[in-house]
Parts: structure tokens; sequence; C-alpha cells
């Protein structure tokens, strides 16, 4: 078909939107995201769980493409259960990051994603990793995807260091409940996934239950 020929969706680029978030605390990491995928202006899933475990104690959050944030994850956790099989203990979580940025950096000409590593390790305890076209950088806590935008002044200013596990988990609650109200490609359900040395927490927040503010 000649461009131009065909109805006008076939030939724009497609957008696509979520919101992630991590964040470390003493002992553990916080992570959390949006549950939308949107192509366009089509949503196309409500509920997709956008933490992927890598794993058992390191997940990642995905952004971008979701195929290609997933195949990444898939190929992650692929070569992490064999490398943990050859070092005969758990990765870390460092480790975890540098396979996402090596596969990011390969491959970005093709790839449209940006992965936020985070997980809990017996050297490090909780980390958290940015990932982005190669970039690998160690952040007390990291966000993502197109809600990010909306929240920077936020996370600034609430963020301070020495916070609890109940006040990270709070944190990332009331961030993403604003980015969702906000981002009109983020949306639908919050996942949180808490991570420490004894325990791995999922758990779901219905869009009813998340928090409300001044205009809501």
């Amino acid at each position: 078909m000649l461009e131009g020929t065909g109805p006008e969706w076939l030939s724009e680029e497609v957008k696509t939107g979520t919101t992630i978030i991590a964040i470390e605390y003493n002992g553990g990491v916080v992570l959390g995201s949006d549950s939308r995928v949107s192509a366009g202006a089509s949503v196309v899933n409500r509920v997709m769980n956008k933490l992927s475990l890598l794993h058992d104690k390191i997940y990642c959050a995905l952004s971008g493409s979701a195929a290609d944030a997933q195949t990444i994850a898939e190929m992650v956790n692929y070569q992490l259960d064999v490398h943990s099989i050859e070092i005969g203990e758990d990765p870390q979580v460092r480790s975890a990051a540098t396979l996402v940025k090596n596969i990011s950096y390969k491959y970005k000409e093709e790839l449209s994603a940006h992965l936020i590593v985070a997980g809990w390790d017996r050297r490090d305890g909780g980390q958290v990793f940015a990932t982005l076209n190669g970039l690998l950088t160690r952040q007390p806590f990291a966000v993502g995807g197109s809600g990010s935008s909306y929240v920077y002044g936020f996370v600034d200013a609430e963020y301070r260091r020495g916070m609890s596990k109940e006040e990270c988990q709070q944190f990332v609650v009331n961030t993403l409940s604003l980015a969702m109200n906000r981002d009109g490609s983020s949306g639908g359900v919050a996942y949180i996934v808490t991570i420490d040395e004894h325990s791995t927490e999922e758990k779901v927040i219905l869009g009813n239950d998340l928090p409300t503010f001044f205009d809501q």
C-alpha cells in the first residue's frame, strides 16, 4: 500500500504509557506499578502486572513496549537461573541489573523498553537500579514511564532517607495514585511488591481503594 493511501492510524507512531517506581529502605525494597497497557488511544489490557520476577528476591518493573520489556525480563530470568546454578548461590541484584543493561544497550536500536531492577541480596541488602539504553545507576528510588513526568516534583519533595518499610509502601502507593490520576496512559489497579531478607510480599490495590488527593 502506498504511503498515505490507507487509514491514518496505520502510519502513526503507536504511543505506550505506564507508571513504575521502586524505592530502597533499610533492609529491603518496595516496587510498584499501575496496570494499564495502552496502544495509542486504546486500552488493550486493564490489569497487566508490570512487576516481573527475575529471581527469588529480584524483580523488575516494566515500561515502554510491553512485548520488548517482557522479552528482556524473560531472557534475564533464564540467564540468572543458569548463573545461580554455576555459582551455587542466589545472584546479586547488581548482576541482574547488569544483564538488563547489556541487553538494552546491545539492542537499543530495535527495542523500546525501560526496566527498573530492584531486590535484596546478602551482600548489599535492598537495592534499586535504573537501566535505560545501556545506562546503569543505583539510586535510592527511581520512577519511570509516561506517568513519572507528573510526579517528579512529588517524589523529590516527599522522599527522605531512612524511611521505614511502611512509609516506603505508602510513598509508592501515593506516587502511583497521583500519576494514575493525571496520566491518561496509566490506570487500573496498583501492584506492589515488598522484598526483604525474610519474605517477598505481593499486593494488589484496587482503583477504588487508592488514596485520593485534592482534585479527586
